[in-house]
């Protein structure tokens, strides 16, 4: 019994043996799992942090790069535009060009008919180098100033032309339209005073004085309308332009004259 009870108590003890054999063999490789799980954990906590660093560089240098893009395709947009727009106007300043170049053709081959026909010579009428030379440098600067030079050049040929439409007073037509129309108010404006006066003194204060006068009040309008059809047949305006009939001026010195002229008469009459 002694025996069969060792065996029993051994039998008993070596399962606890290998129980406790057995045991600290997870116990010691659960803690190298947990600090194997935790490195993994730290390591790939590191690699996330780096990945989503590199990451956020690359948006900023694709946003840097966006902005970049977008300003040279502002500033290219306004050279086009600028570029557009200057050669629109070039376009329009030389069609202007070519259309007034011409209209002056036009006017001087006109101008030289009626002056050939007039007895100038030739010659005359051909530019001399200077002028030539004068010519060429004022339209140097590209189609604006060609446009500008073939615009005074049409003013030249505006004034030439009411020169020679002038009738009987080629000098006239060139002196200001003020003092030209003067001449032509002024004697219409003057003549019916000078009847009245000229029948005050011839008769006094009698009836025809007084029916000279009652009719020279409407005189200074019918002075004034001799005087718009007189400007006009004598200073002709040139082609496409009106006739600068000072109508202001006109009616000023078609006025004037016949109420200083009746008040006088009136006067005297009166005194009488």
């Amino acid at each position: 019994m002694t025996r069969g009870g060792a065996r029993t108590t051994a039998g008993q003890s070596a399962p606890g043996r290998q129980r406790s054999g057995a045991d600290p063999t997870p116990e010691r490789t659960d803690p190298a799992g947990q600090t194997d799980t935790g490195e993994q954990a730290g390591t790939g906590g590191q690699a996330g942090t780096g990945g989503q660093a590199g990451t956020g560089g690359d948006a900023d240098a694709v946003a840097a790069a966006w902005t970049e893009y977008l300003a040279a395709a502002r500033q290219l947009d306004g050279v086009r535009r600028d570029a557009a727009t200057a050669a629109g106007e070039q376009a329009r300043s030389v069609q202007a060009a070519r259309e007034e170049l011409t209209a002056v053709r036009t006017r001087l081959a006109s101008q030289e008919a009626r002056l050939r026909e007039r007895g100038v010579p030739p010659i005359s009428l051909v530019p001399t180098p200077p002028e030539l030379t004068e010519a060429a440098r004022a339209m140097a600067g590209g189609p604006a100033a060609v446009l500008a030079a073939l615009r005074a050049a049409r003013g030249r040929a505006d004034a030439a032309d009411a020169t020679l439409s002038a009738r009987g007073l080629p000098r006239l037509a060139a002196w200001p339209p003020h003092l030209r129309n003067l001449l032509v108010y002024g004697p219409l404006a003057l003549l019916v005073p000078a009847i009245q006066v000229a029948l005050f003194v011839a008769t006094g204060t009698g009836a025809a004085s007084v029916a000279a006068l009652v009719c020279g009040l409407p005189m200074p309008a019918v002075a004034f309308a001799a005087g718009w059809i007189g400007v006009g047949r004598l200073f002709p305006p040139p082609e496409g332009g009106r006739v600068a009939r000072t109508a202001r001026l006109g009616a000023l010195v078609c006025l004037v004259p016949a109420v200083l002229v009746s008040a006088g008469l009136l006067l005297a009459m009166l005194a009488g």
